[in-house]
């Protein structure tokens, strides 16, 4: 599902990734564990479109994201790719309901048409009765689920999570990384997440440790 090819990124004179090459299969869930500063981000963030690299190459479902403009590679991002963050970035002036249907949206959907599979998703992450609430009025472990929500809601081939449990408590934290294990099993879905979590780094079915710029 993805890969990477002696991936670079430089900011300034800081050479972060120093050739990262990295594999992972559909379906898989795959942990990246590291120190600060190791670059963690850095990949999670070229893995995902947000950032280019400076060389090498980046392939997702077949596809040489590298190669596209600004314009196709944000459809491709917002088409095959889901982002699950530690601080949710929900907008605040929207209801859950709303923060979950808007990759919809920005997909130039209507309202109506998204409506169903955003009940659909919160119903699956027992959040449904908090539909209607703003992310002010939910507790944080419902706030990262709205997040889930709105990461799965046009179906990506790929989730990337960038310490997505940061910001819970041991149970909800354990929650999180459960969902994310049934949501593989039920989905089919490809996981990669960026974790100072053991527990969820252990869980997963590899872990990857960057230090230096490397894997």
């Amino acid at each position: 599902m993805i890969q990477a090819l002696a991936v670079r990124k430089k900011f300034g004179d800081l050479q972060v990734l120093k050739g990262v090459d990295l594999h992972v299969a559909k379906g898989e869930v795959v942990s990246i564990v590291g120190a600060s500063g190791a670059g963690k981000t850095t990949l999670l963030q070229i893995l995902g479109t947000l950032e280019r690299p400076d060389s090498g190459t980046l392939t997702i479902g077949g596809q040489d994201v590298t190669q596209l403009g600004s314009k196709a590679l944000s459809a491709f991002r917002n088409k095959h790719i889901g982002f699950v963050f530690q601080f949710h970035h929900l907008l605040p002036e929207f209801t859950a309901l709303e923060n979950a249907m808007m990759p919809g949206l920005i997909a130039g959907r209507s309202m109506a048409d998204c409506e169903p599979r955003a009940k659909q998703l919160l119903e699956r992450l027992n959040i449904s009765a908090r539909a209607e609430h703003k992310p002010s009025q939910l507790s944080g472990g419902e706030q990262q689920r709205v997040a889930v929500a709105r990461a799965l809601f046009n179906n990506p081939s790929v989730v990337l999570a960038d310490e997505p449990s940061g910001n819970l408590d041991s149970a909800h934290a354990r929650e999180l990384h459960q969902l994310f294990f049934d949501l593989r099993t039920e989905l089919g879905q490809t996981f990669v997440i960026v974790t100072h979590n053991e527990e969820l780094a252990e869980m997963a079915d590899r872990r990857l440790v960057i230090r230096d710029g490397v894997i």
